[in-house]
């Protein structure tokens, strides 16, 4: 299965360039993976550059999990991140992501500085 990148990403979702979003919809047709580390660098991308909330950053994100030629890297993780992220929005999608992923993995607890985070469960505040 071929992969896609956050400037892919970025097109599907934004469609700001007519021609690279068509291309990028092509390229996608036949079914792409898209990693967690492309999927945390979209949603970056979206919140810093194109300024969206956090509501309009969870249905970027529950359009992605849906879509019928995507098949994102670890959906059970990134469900959950969405889950935590709608519920407390001001941890930032990427760092609901990585708390999800070493949950999954089995590695807590979640060593940070950010008191926001470290108030999830799951975290350890150093």
């Amino acid at each position: 299965m071929r992969a896609v990148d956050t400037n892919v990403l970025l097109r599907l979702l934004t469609k700001d360039d007519v021609r690279q979003a068509a291309a990028a919809e092509a390229f996608i047709e036949m079914g792409a993976w898209v990693s967690t580390l492309a999927l945390a660098e979209t949603m970056w991308a979206l919140d810093t550059s194109y300024e969206l909330s956090a509501a309009a950053l969870a249905t970027a994100i529950e359009m992605l999990l849906d879509h019928k030629s995507l098949v994102l890297q670890d959906p059970e993780a990134v469900s959950a991140a969405l889950d935590l992220f709608r519920a407390r929005p001001s941890l930032g999608f990427s760092d609901c992501l990585m708390l999800q992923l070493a949950r999954k993995a089995g590695h807590l607890p979640l060593g940070t500085f950010d008191r926001g985070l470290a108030k999830a469960e799951g975290t350890q505040k150093l």
